[in-house]
């Protein structure tokens, strides 16, 4: 009961931003100019959160490299499995 509890406080707002890049992710990461669009910009923040959570953690190297294979190969939805289901502490 503990986990479910732990796994819902951890869903709300996940749920809402995959909610949201769901809906982004029917567009470009690029405009026409090459610059990035809102859903490009949203990507690279995740991204960019996922990875320095992983660096933080006291993990061995092969838990990180899992991880951080599983973020690359995955853009959008890696960045959310990590954060949902990577039982990192705090």
């Amino acid at each position: 009961m503990h986990q479910l509890t732990n796994l819902a406080s951890r869903l709300t707002i996940p749920a809402l931003l995959s909610s949201v890049l769901l809906l982004a992710t029917g567009c470009s990461r690029y405009n026409n100019n090459g610059s990035l669009s809102i859903a490009g910009v949203i990507y690279l923040i995740l991204a960019i959160y996922a990875v320095i959570s992983l660096l933080k953690q006291d993990w061995s190297l092969g838990k990180k490299l899992i991880w951080g294979i599983v973020i690359w190969f995955f853009p959008i939805g890696g960045s959310i499995i990590y954060l949902l289901f990577s039982g990192r502490e705090g």
